[in-house]
């Protein structure tokens, strides 16, 4: 039976420091609030001259060396991103044509923060069913670009990052063992940009009602959160009859401490088997769990042999985990 692994990660972060201190300057808030609520200390902010394909191009170059790959190797390339450069074409066109990646079918995939989840089903699926043998798979966002900086509510979240994989057949007992996905589209309200769509188009109106920017339900939405991803982990595990002490490494999608530490509890994980990254990146959306994937690979914390769930909850709303031994 044909499984896939993934061979190697990368990631990008602009240079860009926001502190929870710079923000106290913008909106009524405190660093000490923030950190209680959040677990937050500071995110990323890209450059104004930086696309979602910049950062989506480091990232997928350090892969590709990693992985002793040259872009023309590739056959698929998979962009998890809801801030693409632009509505069309798709920010893996873009990616593709400056990889040089001459050979690769390339589109997008827009689930939010569990995208880079949907994505791993996809290059799973398409691996598994020998149609592509080497996937490049890039979670990438820039929600800063769609914040309302004068919205405390949703200001003190997010941050710009990009995380890559390259995703290839798998020789041995090692690779992906399962990867799930479920959705809920009645609770689409509790995440969502309203304008800038074919429902609301841009307009001076859409501009002047700040429709253009993400509107967040932070109370419903982490109440759903901390239920979904703790059945969702539990249901990962039961399924592939592991116990929760045989995991090495959870990597959850970092979008608050709270929600990521009701999860280990869930799971009686200790955290020191938990991948925490929030307190220096805030929510990167798509590219949250492929960039603490990377970290948890070049700190040596992941092994051959290691199990590590993957877990993500985001807009739509949507969800998935993918478990996998290394």
């Amino acid at each position: 039976m044909i499984k896939s692994r993934i061979i190697a990660t990368g990631s990008y972060l602009p240079e860009a420091r926001l502190t929870n201190f710079d923000i106290e300057k913008r909106v009524d808030t405190s660093a000490e609030w923030i950190i209680e609520r959040t677990g937050i200390h500071e995110r990323r902010i890209a450059r104004q001259d930086e696309a979602a394909s910049d950062l989506a191009y480091e990232a997928s170059m350090t892969a590709l060396k990693r992985a002793g790959l040259k872009a023309k190797d590739l056959d698929m390339i998979i962009c998890s991103t809801v801030t693409g450069d632009m509505p069309f074409p798709s920010t893996a066109c873009v990616l593709q044509r400056r990889l040089e990646a001459s050979n690769a079918a390339a589109f997008d995939v827009a689930a939010a923060c569990s995208g880079f989840i949907y994505g791993l089903y996809i290059a799973d699926s398409f691996i598994r069913s020998g149609a592509r043998k080497k996937i490049l798979l890039v979670g990438v966002d820039m929600l800063s670009r769609i914040t309302n900086w004068e919205d405390r509510s949703t200001c003190i979240i997010f941050g710009d990052g990009a995380g890559a994989v390259i995703i290839e057949q798998s020789k041995d007992d090692s690779g992906i063992i399962s990867v799930d996905i479920a959705s809920d589209g009645n609770l689409w309200d509790l995440l969502y940009v309203p304008g800038g769509g074919s429902r609301t188009p841009v307009s001076q109106e859409c501009l002047d009602k700040k429709l253009h920017y993400v509107r967040m339900r932070g109370n419903e939405t982490f109440k759903v959160a901390v239920k979904t991803l703790e059945h969702l982990v539990v249901e990962a595990l039961r399924k592939n009859n592991l116990k929760p002490s045989q995991l090495s490494l959870l990597i959850p999608h970092q979008a608050n401490l709270r929600i990521i530490q009701a999860t280990a509890k869930k799971l009686d994980l200790p955290m020191e088997k938990v991948m925490v990254n929030i307190d220096k990146y805030g929510n990167t959306s798509s590219a949250s769990v492929p960039i603490a994937l990377d970290e948890a690979m070049t700190s040596g914390r992941i092994r051959t042999g290691d199990y590590v769930l993957m877990e993500a909850f985001g807009a739509g709303l949507t969800w998935g985990s993918a478990l996998v031994r290394w």
